[in-house]
């Protein structure tokens, strides 16, 4: 098979590039791209809790800890004591969190905006479509079974 009529290979390539994009915008705010994912996860109102936001972007803990510690750092985040669970704390937005989720939140829109200007609804209906069958895909283990090592 041929790497452009690859399914990963157009899915690896085109996230790469997005994610590229993302990076340059985020440096111009001293960000990188997986901060403004974080930024953007979090309730603005309530906060999040840390355990649910690592499954909320599909992230490794290990990653997600290093992404907090480097924002809390900044002042983009604080942390408080979960009130319903003493174990777990409350990842929430300070002020400059805030603005810089407002910063994040305006590249997004302004990347689906473009995107949506050259292609139609019934282009972007197809596009989710065959995203959510490989995921479910993935995620029901059709593709290699269940097999486990």
């Amino acid at each position: 098979m041929e790497k452009h009529k690859s399914i990963d290979h157009e899915l690896r390539a085109t996230w790469q590039a997005v994610a590229k994009m993302y990076n340059e915008q985020a440096v111009h705010h001293n960000s990188t791209m997986a901060t403004a994912f974080v930024l953007l996860n979090i309730d603005k109102v309530k906060g999040t809790p840390s355990t649910a936001l690592g499954p909320l972007m599909g992230m490794e803990p290990t990653s997600l800890s290093r992404i907090l510690k480097t924002m809390e750092k900044k002042g983009a985040i604080c942390r408080k004591k979960n009130p319903e669970d003493g174990r777990s704390v409350i990842i929430r937005l300070t002020d400059y969190g805030k603005e810089m989720r407002k910063v994040s939140r305006g590249h997004v829109i302004q990347f689906n905006e473009k995107v949506r200007e050259h292609i139609t609804e019934k282009e972007l209906e197809g596009f989710f479509k065959v995203t959510s069958t490989i995921n479910k895909l993935i995620a029901d283990r059709d593709i290699y079974g269940n097999i486990d090592k």
